[in-house]
């Protein structure tokens, strides 16, 4: 493998880096040397945070409505995504004083996961984000709730001064100083005279953070019932949140499917069981959302149609799952099944037979991203136990066939293929595909037509870098990839590892943007007379040491887009 442009073998038709294994084959690259060296399983992951959250609702009408809150697009984590007000628990909230308890916290005593068994056969940093099990109620868990809905409604449920006509410009003064970090929730309790009061709170089940991102909360949902008469009346200030609204659980569920905004699984279940049985009779499914499961998965269907399955992988840090997608309505595809143990595949297949049984979903295809092996490690045992063909791009079968992976169909850019829809009028589906070079040869990308939905796979990231590796990866060919995605204006983006991303137009601007801003930089290092290794500390100063060597080839991805364009020499 050649360190540095200079110590590059030959340039290929384009100019390209272009080192060569001894057989004359393209080698190994090291981000695929990186994915191969990192210990089977993925990464550990940190334990999950206990968090708590509130769903406000009153009677309007013949039926109810609820407050959601959009969460701000800045924001790293889910930013842009509509929410209940919530959040992590705090160290100082067991020490705040609460009078009484939430009704029906620590009955149930249990599981958070997809069901018993769920995690059997899980790599053991894996195991605890499938399913959970311990306590509903922990010291502080109802004074996290309040304190959350205080900091982002500025309703405070206590008793004391502040429950009658109660000093609103007082509590609207507090609200402003605590979010401003001039003070504590214990000092604006002392300072209104009150007493947190958790007995009006109802609970409402118990959801864990899919293990797609390393933040992940292991969160308690609570029901409140809040009059339209009482003041003062829920109200966003601007910041972590953008927004706030009350609103019909059916309407906002409605939104959701036409792809307005984006949800995670607990919040639509809410929505859907409040839409059709109410606060009182649909405890019982709040409270056991066992009807979510798919086999040893959650549902995790973030847009109609396409349904994700995080499976634990060797990725690259700080991500240890990939994102295995179902797509389709009725007739669906598999995207990227990239785990190879034994024990992930049979929990994927068990999903798989349980979509199809529960709500017609049948597999017919398995497509492919790109070659990368976090990508296509359970191919062969689908194929197998699902008699499907796979499909990818020419590039990515030539690839792959040295691997002993088979490509029955290669794509071609711009095709389209149409996915038939299901039982009970389940639309079908158009999906497009799109090559989409920069991060490996043959990658492509699905774009849901209709829908908006964009199958990214690693040309973006929920979280982490996407790592161009000459020759493999291309910078002008990865700049313009992104481009002609921003083009075709899809809504939201799915990509290979993390979550969803709702502003997929803004995203992928966002994305061109910073590999320019990082260009110029390396241009001014390079201008200094400093090497690519040199250039290091200067140029990727916001990424750790051990991260130089995959930065380093980013660093030759850009010397040689700036050679091509006559900006330095040749």
């Amino acid at each position: 493998m050649c360190d540095t442009a200079e110590e590059a073998g030959q340039r290929g038709a384009k100019g390209r880096l272009c080192y060569k294994s001894p057989m004359g084959t393209p080698s190994v690259s090291l981000y695929e040397q990186v994915l191969q060296s990192l210990a089977a399983g993925g990464s550990a992951l940190p334990p999950p945070r206990p968090s708590a959250a509130v769903v406000p609702w009153r009677r309007s009408g013949g039926g109810i409505e609820v407050y959601w809150v959009e969460r701000s697009a800045e924001l790293a984590f889910m930013g842009g995504w509509h929410a209940f007000p919530g959040g992590g628990l705090s160290r100082a909230d067991a020490g705040i004083p609460v009078a009484g308890a939430p009704r029906g916290l620590g009955e149930a005593g249990g599981a958070a996961g997809a069901g018993v068994g769920a995690a059997a056969g899980l790599p053991e940093s894996l195991r605890d984000a499938v399913e959970t099990v311990g306590p509903d109620e922990v010291p502080g868990i109802a004074a996290c709730a309040l304190r959350e809905l205080y900091e982002e409604t500025g309703l405070l449920v206590a008793t004391g001064p502040t429950t009658g006509q109660a000093p609103g410009p007082d509590l609207a003064r507090e609200r402003r100083r605590l979010l401003a970090g001039e003070t504590t929730f214990a000092a604006v309790l002392a300072a209104l005279g009150a007493t947190l009061d958790a007995a009006p709170l109802v609970y409402a089940g118990r959801w864990m953070t899919p293990p797609f991102t390393p933040l992940r909360y292991d969160n308690r949902f609570f029901l409140l019932e809040w009059g339209a008469e009482r003041a003062p009346q829920p109200a966003v200030i601007a910041g972590e949140l953008a927004a706030g609204e009350w609103i019909d659980p059916a309407a906002a569920h409605a939104r959701w499917r036409r792809g307005e905004v984006l949800a995670a699984p607990p919040i639509l279940h809410i929505l859907k069981v409040l839409a059709e049985e109410g606060p009182e009779a649909g405890l019982p499914r709040l409270r056991d959302p066992a009807e979510t499961n798919l086999g040893p998965f959650r549902r995790i269907e973030l847009r109609p149609g396409v349904l994700l399955f995080p499976l634990a992988v060797q990725t690259l840090p700080p991500a240890s799952t990939v994102n295995c997608y179902l797509l389709g309505h009725g007739e669906a595809v598999l995207v990227d099944p990239g785990a190879p143990a034994e024990t992930e595949v049979a929990r994927l297949a068990a999903a798989l037979a349980a979509a199809r049984e529960r709500f017609g979903v049948r597999v017919t295809a398995i497509w492919l991203t790109h070659h990368h092996p976090d990508h296509v490690g359970g191919v062969e045992r689908l194929r197998a136990a699902l008699g499907v063909p796979v499909c990818a791009h020419r590039l990515t079968a030539e690839r792959l066939a040295p691997r002993g992976i088979a490509v029955d169909r290669e794509f071609a850019d711009g095709e389209r293929v149409v996915l038939a829809g299901g039982p009970g009028g389940a639309p079908e589906m158009t999906v497009r595909v799109v090559h989409t070079p920069g991060h490996a040869r043959g990658h492509l990308c699905f774009l849901d037509e209709a829908g908006g939905s964009l199958l990214a796979g690693d040309m973006v990231a929920g979280l982490g870098m996407i790592v161009v590796d000459p020759p493999e990866g291309d910078m002008d060919d990865y700049l313009a990839s992104l481009a002609r995605l921003a083009e075709l204006g899809p809504r939201t983006l799915f990509p290979g590892h993390g979550p969803a991303v709702l502003d997929a137009v803004g995203k992928l601007g966002q994305y061109v943007e910073h590999r320019l801003w990082r260009e110029e930089r390396i241009l001014a290092a390079h201008r200094d007379g400093l090497s690519a290794r040199e250039m290091l500390p200067r140029v990727y100063d916001d990424v750790p040491a051990q991260a130089y060597p995959l930065a380093e080839r980013q660093v030759l991805a850009h010397l040689e887009r700036l050679r091509r364009a006559g900006k330095i020499a040749g």
